[in-house]
């Protein structure tokens, strides 16, 4: 298969998922390496193509449906699938984390995650990669931009969050 045609497949491939997609996957459906993979999806995003590598695999970035905020948020590591479930229970999509490095600045975690299925998947990953959540390296001090159908909604994710503790306020 040529290159360019296999690229194209790639973004159909991408489009008629109903979730992410692996390289692993994209590779064995193409039958190259997952190196290949990789640099065709480097390829397709400097050419415009809005693709999101998250913790599962690639994904087409949609127009999002529903309002879209910043929340600011503050926790232990054992509470986070508390704070992740509290969001997609209430029918939220936690689209990133992001967190301020000292050195490298706004560091961000794309995360696409949408049920509890997706969140036990990922609290798995942490705990299998022996791998720290981005919001170690600041105290628990981290950002979600989050996906909610309607102001309705996030109000109330927003006192449910602030109501375990999660949301970082200053008290200053």
């Amino acid at each position: 298969m040529q290159a360019e045609l296999r690229r194209q497949n790639i973004i159909e491939a991408l489009r008629s998922s109903s979730g992410p997609v692996s390289a692993g996957r994209l590779a064995a459906m193409f039958r190259v390496s997952r190196q290949i993979i990789v640099g065709d999806i480097a390829l397709l995003r400097a050419s415009g193509t809005d693709i999101t590598a998250t913790p599962r695999g690639y994904i087409l970035t949609k127009a999002s449906d529903g309002i879209v905020r910043r929340i600011p948020c503050r926790h232990r590591p054992e509470d986070m699938t508390e704070e992740l479930r509290i969001l997609v229970d209430n029918g939220c999509l936690i689209k990133d984390v992001i967190v301020e490095h000292p050195i490298y600045g706004q560091l961000v975690g794309q995360l696409d995650i949408s049920t509890r299925h997706d969140v036990d998947e990922f609290i798995a990953q942490v705990f299998r990669s022996d791998a720290a959540p981005l919001s170690d390296l600041t105290g628990g001090i981290h950002l979600h931009t989050i996906v909610c159908p309607d102001e309705e909604t996030y109000d109330r994710v927003l006192e449910k969050l602030r109501s375990r503790g999660f949301i970082f306020e200053d008290h200053n």
